[in-house]
């Protein structure tokens, strides 16, 4: 198996290359727009095809590259099924894997920082990875004062569903802005300053009704580009809607 952990500097946004050596299969998990060309040289070095995109959660800080990789490389965009956009290829659903070749995915229904948000389990031999999104980040997690967040509802996600995987599972979350990499659920069932040595579900609702955190500043138009798989609105910036061009060179 072929796995990059990309990055977007921007959004602080994370990007993941699974590639299945055995039939060229590969799929970039949460790409973004700005980086859509690069990502896309990248799977090629590596001699492989884009099967898919495939969207943890519909982003309120950045544009998905799904639609313009689409136009570039003929992959399908999958994302959570219960977001019902007519721009998604694949509905994924807890419990049903996602296969890219012999690599098989398992959906997580992690809900909280959004109504839908899914995570998505890695179990290849002796290493497990869940690529996590923006439900459990490190040190943190997504913010739930937006966009159907529900505090509660997060903290049960990443209890029921995340904090009971193994300690030694490698979390690889949707963003970190401090230029981590990569964590463990032991680490973070531990240490996490939100969610660790066992604080209960009101502590946490409390930390999270306290943040007091900026109004997202790409939401107005990520929102609804992204309900769009990646097209860009009529209210995105001048300057980003080259990005949404095919025939722009990266």
């Amino acid at each position: 198996m072929i796995f990059r952990q990309l990055f977007e500097p921007e959004s602080s946004t994370y990007t993941y290359l699974l590639g299945d050596s055995e039939s060229g299969k590969a799929v970039l998990i949460d790409p973004a727009v700005e980086t859509a060309e690069r990502d896309l040289a990248v799977v090629k070095e590596y001699g492989l095809e884009l099967m898919a995109t495939l969207e943890t959660h519909v982003h309120a800080d950045h544009l998905t590259a799904a639609l313009k990789l689409k136009q570039l490389a003929g992959s399908k965009i999958a994302g959570p099924a219960q977001d019902e956009l007519p721009c998604t290829d694949i509905g994924v659903r807890d419990g049903t894997p996602f296969m890219v070749g012999n690599i098989e995915l398992q959906p997580l229904f992690t809900p909280g920082h959004t109504s839908t948000h899914h995570s998505y389990l890695l179990d290849a031999g002796d290493t497990r990875r869940v690529f996590s999104g923006d439900a459990l980040l490190i040190d943190g997690c997504g913010r739930t004062d937006f966009q159907s967040g529900d505090a509660a509802t997060l903290y049960r996600s990443i209890h029921e569903k995340l904090f009971s995987l193994p300690d030694e599972t490698l979390v690889y979350p949707g963003h970190d802005y401090s230029g981590r990499q990569v964590s463990t659920i032991g680490q973070e069932k531990v240490r996490n300053p939100r969610l660790g040595g066992g604080r209960s579900r009101d502590e946490f609702v409390a930390i999270m009704d306290g943040l007091d955190l900026a109004y997202p500043k790409k939401i107005d138009f990520a929102v609804p580009g992204n309900e769009l798989c990646g097209e860009c609105p009529p209210n995105v910036p001048d300057a980003m809607r080259k990005l949404c061009d095919v025939t722009r060179q990266g």
